[in-house]
């Protein structure tokens, strides 16, 4: 009897862990390069039910269990994992050059105090030293290093490899639609540094979108850009998380959690008639 209401109580715990990865969606659907979670239920093992006053069958050499068979008893759920999914995101146009998306696999490399830090969030800057950073104030890494610009007469292409001329006139919508064989005629001044990882779903988030490798997610190495991943200046990555998914999804966790509450309250009242009144007859 005490089972089910472990059981019940079991799955009202699964779903409170699954109804907060949903809340964390909801709550950075307008975040820049987000990545939804997803929580993994996993069942507890499930018991073998047999008649208990069936007589036991004798061998030779000793005994063995041959009552019959009732079935199977599950004994509840519990949370497995909760992780990432990095499905890409649909790319929003903001005409601004210092917004730079990932079209393909990979992260920015971001230098903190903490070390390197990955991200999605392509929205930078330049601060008064002409250093390209994020809207945090962190160093956005190059393959040399950090990248010094003078202020925003600069462009990147596909490739991630970032462009300037002191004597280009500063004019955002001009860099954003320059041909390609208008880029010989700027100063190469380094590439981005992106990366990935092997089993990227291990990466640990950071906050403000950034993730750190783990030893289970791999080091880090290069992406090749230009082919299956691209940069993409002038654009912005949204979150992929679809509200409407994450809505419904939330209402059948809601009746999930009070299915289990119902099902602990019919337990506690059997509890009660077999110990008060069952019992007392």
């Amino acid at each position: 009897m005490l089972r089910g209401i472990y059981t019940g109580a079991s799955g009202m715990q699964a779903q409170i862990h699954q109804m907060d990865a949903i809340s964390n969606n909801l709550a950075n659907v307008d975040t820049t390069g987000y990545k939804k979670d997803t929580s993994v239920q996993k069942a507890f093992p499930q018991m073998l039910i047999r008649r208990m006053n069936d007589e036991v069958y004798k061998f030779p050499f000793g005994s063995v269990d041959t009552t019959p068979v009732v079935g199977k008893l599950g004994s509840g759920v519990e949370l497995n994992e909760i992780y990432t999914q990095f499905d890409q995101g649909s790319l929003k146009e903001t005409g601004n050059p210092f917004d730079i998306a990932l079209d393909g696999k990979g992260f920015f490399t971001i230098d903190t105090p903490m070390g390197e830090r990955y991200t999605r969030n392509g929205t930078f800057m330049i601060d008064d030293n002409g250093l390209l950073v994020t809207k945090e104030g962190l160093p956005v890494e190059g393959e040399n290093g950090k990248i010094y610009l003078k202020l925003n007469n600069f462009v990147i292409d596909k490739q991630g490899r970032v462009y300037q001329n002191a004597d280009f006139a500063e004019d955002p919508k001009r860099l954003v639609s320059m041909k390609e064989n208008d880029w010989a005629n700027l100063e190469l001044v380094d590439t981005l540094k992106i990366v990935d990882f092997t089993r990227d779903r291990y990466l640990k988030k950071q906050g403000s979108s950034m993730w750190t490798a783990t030893d289970e997610s791999g080091a880090p190495k290069n992406v090749a850009l230009g082919s299956s991943t691209k940069t993409i200046q002038g654009f912005l990555e949204k979150a992929n998380v679809n509200p409407v998914t994450e809505m419904v999804a939330m209402i059948s966790v809601n009746r999930a959690y009070e299915a289990n509450q119902k099902v602990i309250s019919t337990q506690d009242q059997m509890t009660d008639k077999l110990i008060n009144q069952a019992v007392r007859v």
